[in-house]
């Protein structure tokens, strides 16, 4: 018995000893032959569409009166918006939330009021009519003026722009390696990680301070403080995408 075992161990470690010298041959030459490299590229423009949001609340006792105050709320801010030549598909309102005023310290835990709240985004493209829209919302005291993003309407254009430019520099940094005694031959390994999209969220651009305080204390009796003036012109900083690409070429035979 001990006759036919040892020479099977043996042959079995020799066969694994060539199966790892193979291995290790083919990740060498696999190595050898390839050239890896990582580039970044990064897209910049001005921004096209801004989002100015808002939001709608209304406390009643009863609320059915909390509802049908909410909903004349939102008519009028799509009056308004096309008022200033927005079109319908650029105004966007949520759907209605209910909370209601409970004082839990009543057995009856009976709601004293109820609040109706709803959002409401505007997409501008004329960034021109931002001023206009802003203060006549507030100053009307239909809704609560909350943040202005800016940012771009294709944004996949930018990402994909944002990947070309780093693959270009990719392939020009792997031409750099190999210099002039080899040639760049096909990929054999792309990786590819955009960076999430820079947008700008501002309240900036008020003329003064009593501006800044009428959209912040929007409920404020208008009576006690006198009305904002007209926003000026904005002056949005550029959208900025970034891109990273790894890439391993496989180095083309020379002829």
């Amino acid at each position: 018995m001990k006759r036919i075992y040892l020479p099977f161990v043996a042959c079995l470690a020799l066969a694994c000893s060539a199966s790892a010298q193979v291995a290790q041959s083919q990740r060498a030459e696999y190595i050898a032959d390839t050239v890896t490299v990582q580039a970044e590229g990064t897209f910049e423009a001005d921004p096209d569409l801004a989002t100015l949001s808002f939001n709608v609340s209304v406390t009643e006792k009863e609320l059915r009166r909390a509802y049908e105050r909410a909903s004349e709320s939102l008519n009028r801010i799509v009056a308004l918006a096309e008022r200033n030549g927005l079109d319908r598909k650029d105004v966007a309102t949520g759907a209605f939330s209910v909370t209601p005023d409970i004082d839990y310290r009543d057995r009856k835990r009976k709601p004293k009021a109820y609040r109706v709240e709803s959002a409401v985004l505007f997409h501008v493209r004329d960034f021109s009519k931002l001023g206009a829209l802003i203060d006549e919302a507030v100053a009307s005291d239909i809704v609560e003026f909350r943040s202005l993003t800016f940012s771009l309407a294709d944004e996949e254009e930018a990402k994909v722009r944002a990947v070309a430019m780093a693959r270009e520099r990719a392939e020009a940094r792997a031409r750099a390696a190999l210099g002039n005694g080899s040639r760049l031959g096909a990929p054999r390994f792309v990786g590819v990680d955009v960076k999430p999209i820079e947008r700008f969220t501002r309240m900036t651009g008020f003329s003064s301070e009593m501006g800044a305080s009428a959209l912040i204390v929007s409920r404020m009796d208008r009576e006690e403080m006198p009305s904002a003036p007209p926003l000026p012109p904005s002056t949005p900083e550029k959208i900025r995408v970034r891109a990273t690409v790894n890439y391993v070429f496989q180095i083309a035979e020379t002829k």
